[in-house]
């Protein structure tokens, strides 16, 4: 491909955003994505355009490839809610669960901190909230909601004390939950549905509307996650299409909460925000939250922004819980996007879809790289590569030629055995 057949606008500060800015428009979803969970410019980069929406656009919230109940807590602590801690590093210590990095780093302080000075002068309705996406939060939501039911409605209070004692059998350990119920018919299933329809039951109070909602949600999270680990012991791709769906269910709970002119910002992995229809995950039955929010919104509502790299370096595990560590990131293979980038420019750069849709060879799937959480840079060449329509899959594109590994808080990482089974890890 001859380098003059597209063009592109360097990006090195802040007001290099406003192509991006003015290709989202009126869109009411912006989903920001990353080709790893463990690279700085990613999530300053992104924090850089979520200033921007939120500051000039009047989106509501950020929400995050991140468990409920720990952003929630994150949520409180930016719109200074009583009792929601008092520095920003003890309240990302709420990220425990491996891989801490993604969300307990100096990157993400910098946004919650930005995210706290802006709420500070604003009324509730006017400040900007942080959410978690995710479904892993099995334990951590049904305590939650017990706790918070306790001395309150007697029936709700009755049916969360009956879905924890279904787990306690399992050591609070989601692995051997589902190992244990596979095969056979006795599970937690019925438990946690009947959670679910009290909580929903339970009357909303106009002085605390939020945290009615996040016990709701949570209850939402216990039922969705008890489905996915279950379907992980299974195997096949019917996991990964429970979490995302739960993650898009999610999202529609969250514009409805702030009212019908609402507007989001999401955080995801490319794997999740880039529509899974122009990949090879399609073949295999895939589908993911960007996908499903074009479907459900319109893709002139959702813009789906990408990210990636040539070469660097990045945070992530040789294995499922093992322990973190800086890697370095091969130059991307021949052929891939990454590298059609690299041979035009090593300027860092914005593509808009708009301006790669008449160019014949981008018609077609190219690899497109992806690193997981789990990582190792000898496999580069053999795996960590996506098949994609790249004009279809995104409306706007930012690459860096080379990136650093977020910065973590160094964190220690508590229980994660349920790796081996999972067939993807972004």
């Amino acid at each position: 491909m001859e380098n003059k057949l597209f063009k592109y606008s360097p990006i090195t500060k802040e007001k290099d955003l406003d192509v991006l800015i003015e290709e989202i428009g009126d869109a009411r979803v912006v989903m920001l994505g990353e080709a790893s969970h463990g690279t700085s410019e990613y999530y300053t980069w992104r924090t850089a355009i979520s200033r921007r929406l939120i500051e000039d656009k009047g989106f509501d919230f950020i929400a995050v490839e991140g468990d409920w109940p720990e952003s929630y807590a994150v949520n409180r602590f930016v719109k200074g809610y009583q009792n929601s801690g008092r520095k920003i590093a003890d309240v990302l210590e709420v990220y425990r669960r491996w891989p801490t990095w993604m969300w307990a780093n100096w990157e993400v302080a910098a946004l919650i901190e930005w995210l706290r000075d802006f709420n500070h002068l604003r009324t509730v309705q006017e400040k900007a909230g942080f959410y978690g996406l995710d479904v892993y939060s099995l334990w951590e939501s049904l305590e939650q909601v017990l706790k918070y039911l306790e001395n309150k409605d007697g029936k709700a209070v009755e049916a969360a004390r009956n879905a924890v004692q279904c787990f306690e059998p399992f050591n609070r350990d989601p692995q051997t939950y589902a190992q244990a119920t596979a095969f056979v018919p006795t599970d937690c299933e019925d438990e946690v549905v009947h959670m679910l329809e009290q909580v929903s039951r339970r009357p909303v109070h106009p002085s605390d509307p939020e945290h009615e909602f996040s016990t709701t949600q949570n209850a939402l999270v216990a039922v969705n996650a008890e489905k996915y680990y279950r379907a992980m012991i299974r195997g096949g791709v019917n996991s990964w299409n429970v979490r995302d769906t739960h993650m898009m269910e999610t999202l529609d709970r969250l514009l409805n909460l702030h009212g019908p002119n609402s507007k989001a910002i999401v955080w995801e992995h490319n794997t999740h925000i880039g529509d899974a229809s122009y990949t090879d995950m399609a073949e295999d039955g895939m589908f993911n939250i960007g996908q499903l929010a074009r479907e459900r919104y319109g893709r002139e509502q959702v813009k789906l922004v990408g990210f990636g790299t040539y070469r660097g370096n990045v945070i992530a595990g040789k294995s499922w819980g093992a322990p973190m560590q800086k890697m370095d990131v091969p130059p991307a293979r021949e052929g891939s996007w990454e590298h059609l980038l690299h041979q035009m420019s090593t300027d860092d750069k914005i593509i808009l879809s708009k301006d790669l849709r008449n160019i014949p060879e981008l018609r077609h799937r190219i690899p497109h790289r992806a690193i997981g959480v789990v990582y190792d840079p000898k496999f580069e060449q053999f795996g960590n590569y996506v098949p994609t329509v790249i004009p279809e899959r995104y409306d706007a594109f930012l690459y860096f030629d080379e990136t650093e590994g977020v910065h973590p808080l160094h964190m220690k990482a508590r229980g994660a055995k349920e790796p081996e089974l999972y067939p993807w890890n972004y």
